[in-house]
């Protein structure tokens, strides 16, 4: 008597791709799929559908050219990625950022962080089906969108600070809503998790799904919430303190097992550490200058008040807007903790007003390669749960 199992064939496995135009992949990355069934035999993430070249547009450009184009390689954290690109000028040339605009800059990079959480928050909860917490989260991100608008005047891409300090100082009501904001979002966050962290749901699309240990991790090059997911404490914030950071009393959440729920977890928690960060430097913003220019003339572009009430001022306006600052020849890097994790930049001067060379290290880049570690043996479903939880930006990626 013949068996079932007698008659099964031996099928090749099914090759797909998911991407690089459909919405789970949060932009053009393509992903090519084995599958055994729904199950997962291999996932390579395919990149380069988005030609920007920012990198070696960078170097056609003068120093203070070259910082609008950081924040739209990540848009979704714009004033974090002019941070670092900044800091790392200022450390090709050598200059300090007074007291006071370090706060600011603080200030605006933990509200572009939570801001950052907010979408992504809000758009991996509508993979897995949970349509109401996009609106809840796009919600607060509006209010913090006015809050970057009412200082850099503008809502994505601000391009608000300068080697030296800041382009300008910030308005009153920058201190008021800032304020009014920190008091309420707290109960924000409980909102979003009641939606979701116990949620039986949530729960079975989130836990034991796309687990790396913290060999694994630190073996990829993992930074961020998706390293610190896996129990790794490590945030440059605190190993590598820039713009003040010491002055600051906060902790860096960790995960113990390194799953999808874990990585949700640790952003939650990250989001309330940030507003923690805002409310210490909204009250005690240094008084002073918000630009070094008397201490550093020959790279830091004058205040728009002397500029118009002083010759000097004017000719050096006119000055570094034509040319340039010229940091002298050498080399930098610096890094900082972005919302996805450590971005840093490289930059090569040759003592001209262009960057010889601008390199970037985008965390993006590197968590991306470890999707198919995370995926593999998991179901096709899963994977949207797994990209989502790593949290890339393909602008950043194919910069």
């Amino acid at each position: 008597m013949f068996e079932y199992k007698d008659f099964l064939i031996e099928v090749e496995k099914f090759p797909l791709n998911v991407g690089p135009t459909h919405p789970s992949t949060h932009g053009v990355l393509r992903v090519l799929v084995q599958l055994d069934g729904e199950v997962v035999v291999n996932a390579e993430p395919i990149i380069g559908y988005l030609h920007t070249s920012m990198e070696k547009y960078a170097e056609f450009r003068t120093y203070h050219q070259a910082e609008t184009i950081t924040d739209r390689m990540d848009y979704v954290s714009g004033a974090s990625n002019n941070l670092g690109y900044i800091l790392t000028v200022e450390k090709l040339c050598g200059v300090k950022a007074p007291k006071r605009a370090e706060y600011v800059r603080v200030i605006l990079a933990e509200f572009t962080r939570i801001a950052s959480h907010l979408v992504w928050l809000g758009t991996h909860a509508v993979d897995l089906g949970a349509l109401t917490e996009f609106f809840y989260c796009f919600r607060e991100r509006e209010y913090i969108l006015d809050i970057i608008e009412t200082v850099t005047g503008a809502r994505l891409t601000p391009s608000f600070y300068r080697v030296g300090g800041l382009a300008k100082d910030f308005p009153k009501e920058f201190v008021e809503k800032s304020k009014k904001f920190i008091k309420t979002f707290p109960d924000r966050i409980s909102e979003y998790e009641a939606l979701l962290t116990k949620n039986k749901i949530w729960l079975e699309r989130t836990r034991n799904l796309g687990i790396i240990s913290a060999e694994d991790a630190i073996d990829f090059a993992l930074t961020g919430p998706s390293l610190r997911g896996s129990g790794v404490k490590y945030d440059i914030r605190k190993a590598n303190p820039y713009s003040s950071y010491e002055d600051f009393d906060f902790e860096i959440p960790v995960g113990d097992r390194g799953d999808v729920y874990d990585r949700y977890l640790v952003r939650m928690e990250e989001m309330r550490q940030s507003t923690r960060i805002i409310g210490q430097a909204i009250d005690n913003i240094p008084e002073g200058e918000y630009l070094s220019y008397d201490e550093y003339p020959s790279y830091v572009i004058p205040p728009k008040k002397r500029a118009l009430t002083t010759m000097e001022g004017m000719i050096s306006l006119f000055k570094y807007g034509m040319e340039g600052i010229k940091p002298p020849k050498g080399e930098a890097y610096h890094s900082i903790e972005n919302p996805r994790g450590e971005l840093g930049y490289y930059m090569v001067s040759d003592g001209s007003g262009f960057p010889y060379r601008m390199r970037v290290r985008p965390p993006s880049f590197c968590n991306i390669s470890a999707l198919n570690a995370m995926a593999k043996g998991h179901l096709l479903a899963d994977l949207i749960a797994i990209m989502g939880s790593v949290d890339i930006l393909l602008g950043e990626v194919d910069r």
